[in-house]
């Protein structure tokens, strides 16, 4: 007898189910029972596809890192390197805004009911820094940035934007310090901290603003909460 085909849907909408129970309840109704039941399938399928809900948990940290690395796939070289790396900052402040609940599985944030990431897990995601690493390469050649290791300023940056990123989830950022009074303020240090010119700094701040309402047009009108209908952003 032929071994029993497995349904390549049921992977997908096992993670779409968990994704959407995280942004509507939270961890607390995480279970494998609850999940399989939202994506239509039987609890064994949690074990056939995860080897049970911590590969499930993983497999979270897999698709937000991946919905993240979409985000960032949008960012094209211009001539203009220090707008493309203000472009990155945008873009993950975007992901957060509109993956809360990834993206606090993402960087071990939420507790999940007791399931922890492994140190594997944690460090998956850098995957998606080479781009950004490049960037800042291309931003010291170009003569803006004075010379450093490209990776170390890349990394300033990530701990930098991902640290405004969580306080404005968390509701901390009101106004008059709002989140985007901070943000924009905040590329522009990033910018002039890694060697740029005030002037230049702003005016390249500036126009990724423009070219990201223009490139992310269609996910900055959604409201900031996961998209589990797609795969990607």
């Amino acid at each position: 007898m032929s071994p029993r085909r497995v349904d390549p849907r049921v992977r997908p909408a096992l993670i779409r189910a968990a994704a959407l129970i995280l942004s509507a309840e939270g961890p607390g109704a995480l279970t494998t029972r609850r999940v399989a039941r939202e994506a239509g399938c039987s609890t064994m399928a949690v074990y056939t596809h995860f080897d049970g809900m911590p590969g499930l948990v993983c497999a979270m940290v897999h698709e937000g890192f991946a919905r993240l690395h979409a985000y960032f796939a949008r960012v094209a070289p211009t001539p203009d390197p220090v707008a493309d790396l203000a472009l990155f900052g945008r873009a993950y402040r975007l992901n957060a805004r509109a993956n809360p609940h990834l993206y606090a599985v993402m960087f071990g944030a939420a507790s999940l009911g007791g399931f922890s990431l492994s140190e594997e897990d944690r460090q998956h995601g850098r995957y998606t820094m080479v781009g950004v690493i490049e960037c800042v390469g291309r931003c010291v050649a170009a003569g803006r940035f004075r010379e450093a290791d490209s990776a170390v300023v890349a990394h300033h940056m990530w701990s930098a934007v991902h640290g405004l990123a969580s306080l404005e989830l968390g509701a901390y950022l009101v106004e008059p310090y709002d989140a985007d009074l901070c943000f924009e303020t905040q590329l522009c240090a990033l910018m002039v901290g890694a060697g740029d010119l005030p002037g230049a700094a702003s005016r390249s701040v500036t126009a990724s603003g423009e070219t990201f309402r223009s490139v992310f047009s269609p996910a900055v009108s959604r409201t900031p909460r996961e998209d589990v209908a797609h795969n990607s952003p």
